[in-house]
């Protein structure tokens, strides 16, 4: 973001902010790219395991049906809580402009690139934006983001695993049970 500040720092704001609104598509699809790249690995690899662990498939060749299934069912959700997450993003935690947008989104697809060819390391796109957007507020000033909002996303994350642990618990015990 500083960089795009001071390459641009001559420019005409009405201008600029049109510009960054269409590279922001160019930024956006980079993030879908990298999304794709990154959890429908994560999903395809959980599947593939559950049919070899099952015996309904050998090797750890991913089948065709499970790169539509895992991609279908990224697309679900996206489009079901992508809403939700993307208003939380870009208005709660600060309100983002443009130029901001755009400098959060290419950070974040680039890291996400970078861990996805060069350490072939899975990390979640969710954390990889979310760690971006108030890194490109900060360069408003420190007191722009809405540092609460960040804290409350930074807990929902470290109790996710426990809480799903609990639920797996419950579900096993449950099961067990009955059968």
């Amino acid at each position: 973001m500083l960089a795009i500040l001071w390459i641009f720092r001559r420019g005409r704001p009405r201008r600029l902010t049109a510009g960054f609104r269409h590279a922001q598509a160019v930024s956006a699809a980079a993030m879908a790219l990298g999304h794709g790249l990154q959890d429908a690995q994560k999903t395809m690899g959980v599947i593939v395991l559950a049919l070899v662990v099952g015996g309904f498939h050998e090797g750890f060749a991913v089948p065709w049906w499970v790169v539509l299934l895992s991609a279908g069912a990224l697309s679900a959700g996206t489009a079901v809580g992508g809403k939700r997450i993307m208003r939380t993003l870009g208005r709660r935690i600060i309100d983002l402009d443009p130029p901001r947008g755009f400098a959060a989104e290419v950070s974040a697809s680039a890291l996400l690139f970078v861990t996805a060819f060069g350490f072939a390391a899975p990390i979640s796109t969710t954390q990889t934006i979310t760690a971006s957007i108030p890194g490109v507020g900060t360069t408003r000033r420190l007191s722009a983001v809405r540092w609460t909002v960040a804290g409350d996303i930074a807990v929902a994350w470290v109790l996710t695993i426990p809480a799903a642990a609990v639920v797996a618990a419950g579900a096993y015990s449950l099961i067990h049970q009955v059968l």
